[in-house]
């Protein structure tokens, strides 16, 4: 499986979740605390693989948007 960006952002949210969970069952603070850390840094990685992401498209500014077309053609 290829670990793009989006895989790393979807971990990071799966955490958040684990986290709130956690807290509304008051688990210890460590514990709590260390998923909080490990989900600041997979934060940050996660951005940086997005933003860093060879990702290429034939797309340009002219071409608008796919639901709205800026050509009266494309109609």
């Amino acid at each position: 499986m290829k670990n793009n960006g989006i895989t790393y952002l979807i971990l990071t949210s799966i955490l958040l979740v684990i986290i709130t969970i956690l807290v509304y069952f008051n688990t210890n603070f460590p514990l709590v605390f260390y998923l909080t850390f490990l989900g600041q840094c997979l934060l940050i990685y996660s951005v940086y693989r997005i933003l860093t992401d060879n990702y290429n498209t034939k797309r340009t500014f002219k071409d608008w948007y796919e639901d709205y077309p800026h050509n009266k053609e494309d109609y």
